[in-house]
């Protein structure tokens, strides 16, 4: 089993809050009507649940996630999703016209797997939608070493934990490998530019250089020391400051008929 590679510290759950159904899950959108039933895996806080149940209510939507912490928190936030603790291997709920996941697959050790337990979870004829971000094709401006460094060690640290960083450009395979033959793939991207975008993709990602479990993990690993992470968290500030400073996250996204 994989663990998850960023852990449930603040400043990952700043990041995960930020998320909506129309900023990561807008290819989905045209597919959602009223009434539609759906099941939105690796939920987390439930920001993107919320937004899709609102666009397929009165239909009935399930969101699960494995950490307790965070279904806590998104059941006490909307009363109108069943959000449980689930297991994406062990779906224990089936028959819903959509089975949801995003940023998920990538850190699971058996993606065709957990694809095969989404697809199990939908009625026949439903689909199964995914997003996943592609770390090797991130790209940013100015060039600055010291994300150079934050990339290559984060690769490192989500495959030490079971993952895989560039899940994006596989994600295709891995549909073909579940078993889907009607299968839709698209692409788009999260861009941060703006001085209010900046900070905040900047800041966040200092603060989840040095406090959250990638820190933990890439210092435990030796993949770099306590120091390396404070120079990557400054090289992010840095970058989130520079008036031209640009970064793109690129992310694939897949519509699969059960």
């Amino acid at each position: 089993m994989a663990t998850y590679t960023h852990g449930h510290t603040p400043s990952v759950l700043r990041s995960h809050r930020w998320r909506t159904a129309d900023n990561s899950a807008a290819y989905l959108l045209p597919r959602l009507k009223p009434g539609t039933s759906l099941l939105d895996v690796g939920c987390g806080p439930g920001t993107i649940t919320r937004d899709l149940a609102r666009r397929v209510a009165p239909g009935r939507v399930v969101g699960v996630d494995p950490e307790s912490s965070v279904i806590e928190e998104a059941a006490s936030v909307e009363s109108t999703v069943d959000f449980r603790v689930g297991d994406v291997y062990d779906l224990d709920v089936d028959g819903f016209d959509v089975v949801h996941a995003h940023q998920v697959l990538q850190h699971v050790s058996d993606p065709v797997a957990a694809l095969t337990a989404m697809r199990r979870a939908c009625r026949k004829d439903g689909i199964v939608a995914a997003r996943e971000a592609d770390y090797g094709a991130m790209a940013w401006y100015p060039a600055v070493p010291g994300l150079d460094d934050w990339l290559r060690v984060y690769r490192a640290v989500a495959r030490e934990c079971g993952g895989e960083p560039d899940a994006g450009r596989r994600l295709l395979e891995w549909a073909q490998s579940a078993g889907f033959s009607e299968i839709t793939t698209t692409a788009s991207v999260w861009c941060f530019t703006t001085p209010e975008e900046r900070s905040w993709w900047g800041h966040t990602w200092a603060d989840r250089v040095t406090s959250s479990r990638v820190g933990t993990v890439a210092v435990e690993s030796g993949n770099c020391r306590q120091a390396d992470l404070a120079r990557m968290a400054q090289a992010w500030r840095w970058w989130a400051d520079h008036p031209a400073g640009w970064f793109v996250v690129v992310h694939t996204e897949l519509i699969c008929r059960a």
